[in-house]
């Protein structure tokens, strides 16, 4: 038997560290070490033990959470999960905590329905085990073996893209392949655990002419909208949420809503993008695998995928697809990637063509737009 992952959890709602205990607590790989309703209370309880995981709420009393988190990792980093209500008005304090350096964020969970709790539950349980597997500045520990899901993960929670969108044959590829046109090039990237920091150090490095760029990035619904926001202050790249129907164009990057998928649709040899509800496909939605498939149909060649770090299989198939497809495509490299998992998934399947460090990303893009370019006035 593997030790279980130690999971602190930091909130002032007594309500939310019962139910946040509840469901961790039911998950064979994790256990609650202990929870704390304010940051001078988690101190003294990580003097006595150091968590595994720290889950974090934003919104606390005595001193607030943005501050907790930076005075931990400045003295003895741990992992942490911001677990918080905020999102479109919390937007300034929810990227701050990325950048202060939490692992991941998740929605507190909901306990209206029994589809909503389950889905919480899930989202949960899988952002303790992958932040137990992040990559930490000054904290060496060894990743601990995980089991199987717990039993009571509904099985929407594994369907492949074949929900949303059908896989092509062998013949049919060939002959859609023949068919598609050179259009204008695209980028698809997919991340998840550790993958904010990651599209914001890509994106901030591209000109305010790059090529279309669709993204993927697991996320509760709302974060992505102030995601989107603070990075379209900081790019030259114009970015934004994405919207149904929204045409794909140059200098612009759209970014798929949380709990809905984005699939890439052309017309002629124009592309927009479809936004679609439905189950979780390889336990996300939005998923990257369905962003990929539709990207891969739709773009073939002209299509440029990218899978950055995070946990889990999510866009292991679709990359595969896209290159079947003649789409050039690219992991991230173990070196660079604060979870070492998607990449590492898409590579074990043949997915990825080359594998490269973050700080090679943009550059890979641009030269991307030129090949492309180049090929389509040929």
């Amino acid at each position: 038997m593997s030790e279980k992952i130690r999971v602190l959890i930091v909130d002032d709602s007594a309500s939310v560290r019962t139910t946040l205990s509840d469901i961790i607590s039911a998950d064979p790989d994790l256990e609650v070490m202990a929870t704390a309703a304010d940051p001078y209370v988690a101190v003294e309880r990580i003097r006595q033990e150091v968590p595994d995981v720290m889950f974090l709420d934003i919104e606390l009393p005595r001193m607030d959470g943005i501050t907790f988190l930076r005075k931990i990792m400045s003295q003895r980093p741990i992992p942490v999960v911001i677990c918080s209500s905020l999102a479109q008005d919390g937007s300034d304090a929810f990227m701050q905590a990325l950048e202060a350096g939490a692992i991941d964020v998740v929605a507190k969970p909901r306990v209206d329905t029994a589809q909503f709790l389950q889905e919480s539950r899930m989202r949960i349980c899988d952002a303790a085990k992958a932040a137990a597997h992040a990559k930490m500045r000054g904290l060496a520990k060894a990743s601990p073996v995980l089991r199987a899901p717990a039993p009571d993960v509904k099985v929407e929670a594994k369907l492949t893209a074949d929900a949303i969108i059908p896989p092509i044959s062998d013949a049919r590829r060939e002959s859609l392949m023949a068919r598609l046109p050179d259009t204008e090039p695209i980028v698809a990237i997919g991340a998840s655990t550790g993958g904010t920091e990651a599209l914001r150090e890509v994106l901030e490095a591209l000109p305010a002419g790059a090529p279309p760029i669709l993204i993927v990035q697991h996320m509760p619904e709302k974060f992505t909208t102030a995601f989107a926001r603070r990075l379209d202050m900081s790019c030259a790249v114009r970015v934004k949420e994405a919207e149904d129907g929204d045409l794909v164009q140059p200098g612009q990057v759209l970014i798929a809503p949380g709990n809905l998928h984005m699939l890439l649709v052309r017309n002629g040899s124009r592309y927009t993008v479809s936004i679609k509800d439905g189950p979780h496909i390889s336990r996300h939605r939005p998923s990257v695998d369905v962003l990929f498939r539709s990207t891969a149909q739709a773009a073939g060649r002209n299509a440029l995928g990218i899978i950055l770090t995070g946990m889990g299989d999510d866009g292991a198939r679709g990359l595969l697809e896209m290159r079947q497809m003649g789409s050039p495509t690219i992991a991230q490299d173990e070196a660079s990637c604060v979870v070492f998992g998607m990449p590492k998934e898409a590579i074990a399947r043949g997915g990825a063509g080359r594998t490269l460090p973050l700080s090679k990303m943009a550059g890979e893009i641009i030269a991307h737009a030129r090949a492309a370019t180049s090929g389509a006035k040929t």
